[in-house]
């Protein structure tokens, strides 16, 4: 039995090395990243830059109208994704019961999750965009959007709900309690941190996309921020990738490091959030 013991214990101090080496290397590499652009960008991140349109010239380039798309851009796609995802994830359950329907369809979801965001993209081309006659506008990115995102967030929604303890629904029930009070009054609130934490992660995903957009025709460079869910637009990956391609050195450098700095920003934030909400309602 020591003899095992001690096998075990060698075992598992060998994977905890190579887990905290694999943590090491991942860190670094971002660390790496982090330090290149914020090297990059210095000079040129500044309020101008955040509040100029895009021009033909580095020194007064901008992201505002790419910025504001962005932004529209998450939340349309929030208030779609959320009743959607949520309402799924609710359905299957607290309704669904376990059949093979249930199973199939949970089946397809997850591997939903998995595809390629530019299959999406495709999707969004042929459905919203040329069967819907939505044209390249915002809300017909914000469509597709969710199309990609939909999945994850119907998968993260189921966790939260099944994390929930059976005994807090015997104990609704045992004081006459519905099942729709019980998961509204219940279920929801104790799994509100999960599905919010799960919602903004999919968001922090779908504001860095960039193959779905292109696919659909957005614009890589606007020079005036969209009006209306209507309206043209752009987004910050999109105007990343648009500085990127230019021949001035100036651009593919200072600009497009400032541009990527101003996502990171973005992202940040919004993780921010989702662990200030999460902890909230744990609260």
């Amino acid at each position: 039995m020591d003899v095992r013991s001690n096998k075990g214990d060698l075992k598992g101090q060998i994977f905890l090395f190579l887990l905290v080496i694999a943590t090491c290397v991942g860190v670094a590499s971002l660390a790496i990243l982090v330090y290149s652009v914020l090297e990059d960008a210095t000079g040129w991140f500044d309020l101008a830059f955040i509040f100029n349109s895009p021009s033909r010239f580095p020194e007064e380039a901008g992201i505002y109208p790419a910025l504001i798309g962005s932004i529209y851009l998450m939340l349309l796609v929030a208030v779609f994704s959320f009743p959607l995802g949520v309402g799924t994830a609710i359905y299957l359950e607290e309704y669904a019961g376990q059949s093979r329907i249930k199973n199939i369809i949970e089946l397809n979801i997850s591997n939903l999750a998995a595809v390629p965001s530019i299959v999406y993209g495709l999707l969004g081309l042929a459905l919203f965009v040329r069967a819907l006659n939505m044209g390249r506008s915002l809300i017909a990115g914000a469509l597709t959007l969710t199309l990609l995102i939909l999945p994850i967030v119907i998968v993260s929604s189921q966790e939260a709900i099944r994390a929930v303890p059976d005994s807090l629904r015997d104990a609704s029930y045992g004081i006459g309690s519905t099942k729709w009070q019980t998961i509204r009054k219940i279920v929801i609130p104790e799994a509100l941190p999960g599905i919010m934490t799960g919602t903004i992660l999919s968001l922090s995903r779908a504001i860095g996309e960039t193959a779905p957009l292109i696919m659909i025709g957005a614009a890589t460079s606007m020079y005036s921020a969209p009006d209306g869910i209507f309206s043209l637009f752009s987004a910050m990956p999109l105007q990343i990738y648009a500085w990127v391609g230019q021949p001035q050195y100036a651009f593919q450098e200072g600009v497009a490091s400032a541009g990527i700095l101003l996502l990171l920003i973005v992202l940040l934030t919004m993780n921010s959030v989702a662990i200030l909400i999460r902890n909230r309602f744990q609260r």
